[in-house]
């Protein structure tokens, strides 16, 4: 079940996708064009879903096809490289809601200028340029409009990349740390299921995740009392 949600996952962002960027342009006042970014952009979420439940043995029992589906699925998000975020998460989980936990913002607690320091954790050069290079390949050689690409593939992204941080970093491990979350200054969303597959594909019930890292995303609602 966890290889089939993970191909499952990146199929449905890989055809969504495909389809959005076979436009010839955008219309930004039409409903619908908004609404493609804001699937695209869920989507992109459970990409990177995908790859979090990889780092915890939670797609596959086959340790060479977990690998495989969880770096797939951070190469398509934006070229991270899973060698490098690999460890860094580890440290989150150890270390969480800590001066040592590498997602976590001791000095800036306000989400905007915490989400600044988060994004510039993660994204490195090398990455930005293969992101370039990828750009322009579709640009000029595939001939997708920058209009379209930067629509439906770079904002999507952006989006995904926000709400991870909200509903799976701020909200969860924002100050004031109390004893209920205790060991692992986390808290959760309360329970609604629907929300929370909304919201973030269940990473909202984010103490469950450090009390159950290994469990999946499509299992976690289980975990929630």
């Amino acid at each position: 079940m966890g290889t089939a949600a993970a191909l499952a996952v990146i199929l449905l962002w890989m055809s969504h996708l495909v389809l959005l960027l076979s436009s010839s342009q955008v219309h930004l006042t039409s409903p619908m064009t908004w609404l493609h970014v804001l699937i695209q952009g869920y989507l992109y979420t459970g990409l990177f879903i995908t790859a979090h439940d990889s780092m915890h043995g939670a797609v596959s029992r086959d340790r060479g096809i977990n690998r495989a589906l969880g770096a797939a699925a951070l190469t398509l998000f934006a070229a991270f490289s899973y060698s490098k975020m690999f460890p860094k998460h580890m440290e989150h989980h150890r270390f969480s809601g800590t001066a040592q936990d590498p997602d976590f913002s001791v000095e800036h607690q306000d989400p905007l200028r915490w989400f600044i320091r988060f994004f510039l954790r993660y994204v490195t050069i090398p990455q930005l340029l293969i992101m370039a290079l990828a750009f322009n390949v579709l640009n000029h050689l595939v001939g997708i409009p920058a209009s379209v690409l930067v629509l439906y593939w770079v904002l999507p992204a952006f989006l995904a990349t926000f709400q991870l941080f909200f509903f799976g970093t701020y909200l969860p491990h924002r100050y004031p740390h109390t004893e209920k979350m205790a060991p692992h200054n986390a808290r959760s969303l309360g329970k609604n299921h629907l929300w929370a597959m909304v919201s973030c594909w269940f990473f909202g019930y984010h103490y469950e995740h450090h009390e159950y890292p290994r469990v999946p995303w499509w299992k976690l609602y289980q975990k929630k009392d």
